[in-house]
């Protein structure tokens, strides 16, 4: 596809059905005491809702990128919106946990094969000099999603009824499927090998275990031993697994993948990377409200200032990639983010408020600047006909990065309660939590540090050489 020809519309139309996606679960967060009264269930129990969809993702992720080539990727992508959106409207009419979390699982295989195969159609059919543009048209409102979250979450359940944070996604999901119908083209099925059965159960069980046991860490839902049992358990099994791929051709998720030298450099310096922010809005709500004494429609607009910060990278991350090249500038923003999250655990409610706001929006521009850069690189030499399969391993990495850190940051706040035997956390209890992600996050520099100086040199805007770079094919 010509560049010239090439319309943007389809990667904006895939940035905002990961919105949909991300801002779900961001508001959801919120919801759930507004919930468990309603239902006149445990808070506690409640959090079933979001388990078991982290859980449908988990299982269906993997096999994302075979059902796109099997049966065609935007045949699978409205498919896909089609199931969130109808599994969106059984959640807000659920009246019972079971039924909750029943709706929750078929939102969650909805999520799972958007999530991917929205950036498969993103990957192979953006020219390869539009494609950070294209990437930046997909993070950021993917990156917008948890800043807004709390505050429409909190807004919604105070004036309105917690359905609502269903139902918003009707008309989201049915405008998103007529966009798809009629702007992005058909991509036709690719020959695929019949489904890797015995990998898929392996994998499925190694994420369950890996995600569920990340995600249990320091909540104090499950006693520390189940907790460590379910993450060994998900280890042996992706162990089992990385055995069984090397094995075959077929393997549902293709460690040749990493091969590619960009993609290998994207996936493990991206994972430190997620690690260590996406636990952010978890711990910025926490401080605003349990620290600060904030409400929780006022602490969700505080955090609106990360959220224009992100909006501000869309302006910001071509001239800073045409500037500085990949490597610099993934050195550049991971240092930043790290500097970021450091002072934010030095947050105390003598802060002047001013000085939060500014922090919060250099956050916001170092973070999807460096989402964006992460996602491009990924896919800068990957060959278009491996395209879905490295979509599906990257998902399935951030999937497993995020709930380590969300995990983390849960442990280190509870191993301060213990310590300090105070009954709820207070600013100086979630300080850790920022310092620990900040440790995470600086470690990705060290990945980065090895790229090498011309990576992603077939992406840049502009270079003579991105026509016959590796991988345009």
């Amino acid at each position: 596809m010509a560049a010239a020809r090439y319309s943007f519309a389809i990667p904006l139309i895939v940035g905002c059905s990961q919105f949909m996606h991300q801002f779900d679960g961001v508001v959801i967060a919120t919801a759930l005491p507004t919930m468990a009264r309603s239902m006149n269930e445990d808070p506690l129990r409640l959090n079933l809702a979001i388990t078991s969809y982290l859980l449908a993702l988990a299982v269906f992720v993997p096999i994302s990128g075979w059902l796109a080539d099997r049966f065609g990727a935007k045949r699978v992508y409205l498919t896909a919106i089609a199931v969130f959106t109808a599994s969106s409207l059984m959640c807000g009419l659920s009246q019972s946990l079971a039924a909750l979390v029943v709706s929750r699982v078929v939102q969650g295989i909805g999520g799972a094969m958007m999530i991917p195969v929205g950036q498969t159609i993103v990957a192979k059919t953006a020219p390869r000099t539009d494609l950070v543009k294209a990437m930046s048209y997909v993070s950021i409102p993917a990156a917008l999603a948890p800043l807004f979250g709390p505050s429409v979450g909190g807004f919604i359940v105070t004036y309105f009824d917690w359905p609502w944070i269903f139902f918003i996604n009707l008309p989201i999901g049915v405008l998103g499927l007529a966009m798809v119908w009629s702007k992005i083209p058909d991509l036709p099925p690719e020959p695929r090998a019949p489904l890797d059965v015995r990998g898929s159960i392996l994998l499925s069980a190694a994420v369950i275990g890996l995600v569920f046991g990340f995600e249990s860490m320091g909540r104090g839902l499950l006693p520390a031993e189940v907790v460590a049992a379910v993450i060994v358990g998900g280890a042996i099994c992706g162990v089992l697994y990385v055995l069984h791929a090397r094995r075959i051709d077929n393997a549902v998720v293709d460690l040749s993948l990493l091969r590619v030298p960009t993609f290998r450099f994207a996936i493990a310096g991206g994972a430190l990377f997620y690690v260590g922010t996406t636990a952010v809005v978890f711990l910025l709500s926490l401080m605003l409200q349990l620290g600060f004494g904030f409400s929780a429609f006022a602490a969700g607009a505080t955090t609106l200032a990360g959220a224009i910060g992100s909006f501000s990278s869309r302006f910001l991350i071509r001239p800073t990639l045409r500037l500085f090249g990949f490597r610099v500038s993934l050195l550049i923003n991971g240092a930043v983010t790290g500097a970021y999250l450091v002072i934010c655990g030095f947050f105390r409610p003598s802060t002047p408020f001013s000085l939060i706001l500014v922090l919060l929006f250099i956050g916001g521009v170092a973070r999807s600047n460096q989402f964006t850069a992460i996602q491009s690189l990924a896919y800068a030499d990957m060959p278009r006909s491996r395209m879905s399969g490295a979509t599906s391993f990257a998902a399935m990495s951030q999937q497993l990065a995020q709930s380590f850190g969300v995990g983390l940051a849960a442990l280190v706040i509870h191993l301060g309660l213990v310590w300090h035997a105070d009954a709820s956390p207070t600013a100086a209890d979630i300080g850790p939590g920022f310092f620990a992600l900040a440790v995470v996050s600086i470690a990705s520099l060290f990945v980065f540090f090895r790229l090498p100086p011309q990576a992603g040199a077939s992406l840049g805007p502009g270079n003579p050489r991105a026509a016959r770079a590796p991988g345009a094919d």
